[in-house]
């Protein structure tokens, strides 16, 4: 665990004592202020859903650009290969930059908490379905995360890292988007693999363990696959 916290709190510093996270979460927020704003001042509607419509789009960019450094500047740098020569493992090394991604993810999320104060003066939001909607960004924005660090273990160039990521992250969103198209028995099955269709069952307030399963599966699986890329380049 010493370990993991090492690598977590360099992580920490190198988002937080740079302008990198304050940017990207004043980013973020301008982009949610402006469907928020635009929703109550021009619909006159006061609801958290045009956040939780726009907010997995937001994702499928910030997140890829939030990660892509995380492996892929160790390896341009050539800090990898000290690292790799220490008693750290490959799995400490992934988790404990998880970890820190996953602590500025929650910053940028908990920042549209201003939102529902807001909604909470001016009117009586479901508190049930604005849960279990940060809940479901949460738990997408984990997944997208592990998808990125692995897309990271890739390249040394951050771009193509980021390019990586967002292709991975855009087809497992795009999947339950033409089912009209294919077979049944395809559908339900591209249905069951896509990111986007999980979270629009969180979305509506119904917390099921299937949904749970299926983001934690996609987190475990590519952080795996994180682990074993490090692995495969240490004793190349």
């Amino acid at each position: 665990m010493s370990n993991i916290s090492a690598i977590y709190k360099k992580e920490i510093r190198a988002y937080f004592y740079s302008p990198v996270a304050y940017i990207l979460i004043a980013l973020f927020l301008l982009i949610t202020g402006w469907f928020f704003g635009t929703n109550l001042f021009l619909v006159n509607e006061a609801t958290m859903r045009n956040i939780f419509s726009v907010v997995p789009l937001i994702f499928i960019f910030f997140i890829p650009a939030v990660t892509m450094r995380t492996i892929a500047e160790e390896k341009r740098s050539g800090t990898i290969e000290l690292l790799c020569t220490t008693p750290v493992t490959e799995t400490q090394i992934v988790l404990g930059k998880f970890f820190a991604a996953i602590v500025l993810l929650c910053a940028a999320i908990l920042s549209t908490l201003v939102y529902v104060i807001t909604l909470a003066i001016l009117g009586s939001p479901d508190g049930g379905i604005i849960l279990a909607g940060y809940i479901g960004l949460i738990l997408m924005g984990a997944a997208y995360s592990a998808i990125g660090i692995f897309s990271s273990t890739i390249s040394q160039n951050q771009i193509v890292a980021f390019i990586i990521s967002f292709f991975i992250i855009i087809i497992l969103f795009l999947l339950d988007k033409f089912l009209y198209f294919i077979p049944i028995w395809l559908g339900s099955i591209l249905q069951y693999i896509s990111i986007d269709f999980h979270f629009q069952n969180i979305a509506k307030g119904v917390i099921d363990s299937r949904d749970i399963i299926y983001y934690l599966s996609v987190i475990f699986i590519f952080l795996f696959f994180a682990c074993k890329s490090l692995y495969k380049r240490k004793y190349r």
